[in-house]
């Protein structure tokens, strides 16, 4: 219907909110329903009137929010159009499978195909690769990569990449990060999109089978993201946070980059508590007291996943215990060095011969180093077991003690101090 000359048109406050006032073309809000829930014409929705949708908004906008925006959720509680987006353009689909092997403490992935990537390169086609990271931790510790595929958008690579010493603390936690990316020889790689699946949605000696489309990575420099608390799958929920407009400069630009992230780091050491400690791999002990021999057995079996600390990505590590308190030093172990890995494998034994009941008052301290020749040697991590330790050390120490002349091997996270248990470190 069309007024008069001159006639200033109304519009009422349902049309005014469904229209996009961005210059372009306009479109309907994605999430009109959200504000304005309508229901449709007939005897349950009651006719017209305020819950009739005016006839120029379309399906999308009467779509209920789980339409919206798929089967699944973001999983850090961000906006769905939290950054520009071309909905024009698809970044492909990834099959992979997971599966956690319980018993040797294993994660195995595999990864399968992709679909319909993005095309990166100028002749429309792209060289992808996987990498695979656990988050949270050390992202070169434990990065796994797969092979490139050479000029195609449709990927197959039918390889199993294994992360070793994950245990049951890990899957509750802890989330795998799967990022599909181009390689260019002449520049560096390019981010095509990735995947972020919680691990506790896994279940133990149960494969699981994975066909997700891939997402855009949220820009560092739009805004950055810090932990508040969990949503209602246990999910972490991100706290958003904007930069002001008016910081245009790259300077200005860096300081607020700079400000925000140590604002970041401090509100999740407090969130987290105050014993948080960085993770710097994981280390494999056995534990074995001999009735026979009236003695510890340390077995030193392999670590994996430790911090790179050479400027090659790698580090050349070996590992020292002591049994503290330790005043003559006489408890000193050490292993060999294992050069240019951060999966080294020792598989030696140290004996400490000792009477049962005064190992139950000792610390088993161990520490993994990175030895550099000409010059200290840099530490990686540690652990303390013994009845001063917590969770998992400590229950690995007290079964020792209770089943005698019985081998038992446990994983244990190395982390980038010891705990007050273990009393200071000893010189390298």
């Amino acid at each position: 219907m069309r007024g008069r000359r001159g006639d200033r048109m109304t519009i009422n406050i349902q049309e005014h909110m469904a229209i996009n006032v961005c210059p372009g073309p306009i479109r309907p809000i994605r999430q009109i329903s959200d504000y304005f829930p309508r229901r449709g014409p007939g005897p349950e929705g009651g006719g017209g009137g305020f819950g009739e949708a005016p006839a120029h908004l379309g399906p999308l906008a009467l779509a209920p929010p789980a339409a919206l925006l798929g089967a699944t959720t973001p999983e850090d509680g961000a906006e769905v159009d939290s950054y520009d987006s071309d909905d024009t353009t698809s970044l492909g689909t990834l099959e992979f499978d997971l599966l956690y092997d319980q018993a040797s403490c294993t994660l195995h992935c595999s990864i399968l195909r992709a679909k319909g990537l993005k095309p990166m390169d100028f002749n429309g086609l792209a060289d992808p690769y996987v990498k695979l990271h656990l988050l949270p931790g050390a992202c070169k510790a434990n990065k796994l990569k797969t092979k490139t595929q050479r000029n195609t958008l449709n990927p197959v690579w039918n390889e199993d990449l294994t992360y070793s010493g994950i245990t049951d603390a890990d899957i509750t936690h802890k989330v795998l990060r799967i990022s599909v990316c181009d390689e260019d020889k002449l520049s560096h790689n390019e981010f095509i999109g990735e995947i972020r699946v919680p691990l506790r949605r896994l279940k133990p000696s149960q494969k699981k089978h994975f066909n997700i489309c891939l997402e855009r990575q949220v820009p560092v420099c739009a805004r950055l993201r810090g932990t508040t608390g969990r949503g209602p799958w246990g999910d972490q929920v991100s706290r958003t946070f904007s930069l002001p407009p008016q910081l245009a400069s790259p300077s200005s630009m860096s300081v607020a980059l700079r400000g925000i992230s140590c604002y970041l780091k401090e509100l999740e050491q407090v969130e987290q508590g105050p014993g948080l400690l960085e993770e710097r791999g994981r280390i494999l002990l056995s534990l074995s007291y001999s009735s026979r021999r009236r003695g510890l057995l340390v077995g030193i079996v392999r670590c994996a996943h430790l911090a790179a600390m050479d400027v090659n990505g790698y580090s050349d590590p070996y590992v020292k215990t002591y049994l503290r308190p330790d005043v003559d030093k006489k408890s000193k172990h050490k292993t060999c060095v294992k050069k240019k890995t951060l999966n080294p494998e020792f598989n030696e034994e140290f004996f400490y011969e000792m009477e049962l009941s005064t190992l139950a008052s000792k610390t088993l301290e161990v520490t993994v180093w990175d030895y550099d020749i000409g010059k200290s040697n840099d530490f990686i991590g540690g652990v303390a077991l013994g009845p001063g330790a917590r969770r998992e050390a400590r229950k690995h120490w007290s079964d020792c003690l209770q089943q005698p002349d019985a081998a038992l091997e446990r994983w244990h996270t190395l982390t980038s101090q010891l705990p007050p248990a273990a009393g200071a470190l000893p010189s390298a």
